[in-house]
Parts: C-alpha cells; structure tokens; sequence
C-alpha cells in the first residue's frame, strides 16, 4: 500500500508500466468535470473510473481486495478515509471471491484508517485489503483499475 500526494507520483511510476499513464491521466484531465462512469485509457488493462457521492462511514466501510487489478484510488474533491488490514487478519465473507466483478469482500473491521484528502491517492495491490468510502461526508474520486499482468503489447 502506497499513500502520496500527486505531485509525488513519479517517483512511483517504475513500479508498474501503467503507472505512468495513470499518474498522467489524473494530472491532465478535466477531473472535476468527471464525475460519474467509466473512462478506457487502454482497453481493459487500464481504466478510470469516477464518483461523486456519500460515503459509507467507518463502520459501514468493507475490506474488499482484488486479484486482477491494482487501484489507484485518488480523492479529487472532499476528504475520504480509507481503512486498512492485513490480509492474514482478514476473514473472507461467504460470498467468497467474484472473479467476474475481481472483487472479494471480507467479514471483520479495518484496524487502521487511513486519511486521503484532496490531491492525494492511495495504491493498493492485490495483497493490500481495503475498505474505500469511509467518510461520513461528500467524496469525489477517481479510481484507476491497473491490470496486473501487462503484456508488453
């Protein structure tokens, strides 16, 4: 898990090839005019998708992970808290992994919250379990999928 302001995310972009489309993407986009859907960067491997909504709040927060995609979670407007846990600690809700959505939702609270204000994002990887949305307030972010296997094309 990586926590930063924008204005540091070069630094981060040897650790994968589509950081730096990514880190791009928010630094030269019109963000705050998208605010809701789904933006292609490149096909299914890197996309953007947007919101503009309430949060759930801490307690109603979920850890969730992902296998196929990293995310780049980065707040445009509010402040978002997003909680953490370690993977080991984490109890897998009955539902088990949905391959189709990558997504695997988990039964216990997130022991640390993590504050990500306006012009900050946060990166998590498929072993990073997370719980986004745990403002009370009015968030707008963009979360970039970035696929983990990258083939050189």
């Amino acid at each position: 898990m990586i926590l930063d302001r924008l204005e540091n995310s070069l630094r981060y972009a040897p650790l994968h090839p589509g950081f730096e489309t990514a880190f791009n993407f928010f630094e030269k986009s019109s963000l705050n005019e998208f605010k809701e859907g789904k933006d292609r960067l490149d096909g299914e491997r890197l996309f953007a998708l947007a919101m503009t909504t309430k949060g759930k709040g801490r307690r109603d927060a979920r850890l969730e992970s992902h296998r196929r995609y990293i995310d780049i979670q980065y707040t445009v407007a509010g402040s978002d808290f997003i909680g953490y846990e370690i993977k080991s600690n984490c109890i897998p809700d009955e539902n088990g992994y949905d391959s189709e959505s990558d997504i695997e939702f988990y039964s216990n609270s997130p022991t640390t919250w993590l504050p990500v204000p306006a012009g900050s994002f946060a990166i998590f990887f498929p072993e990073d379990v997370h719980a986004p949305l745990g403002t009370d307030d009015f968030i707008h972010k963009v979360v970039i999928k970035v696929a983990v296997e990258w083939d050189s094309r």
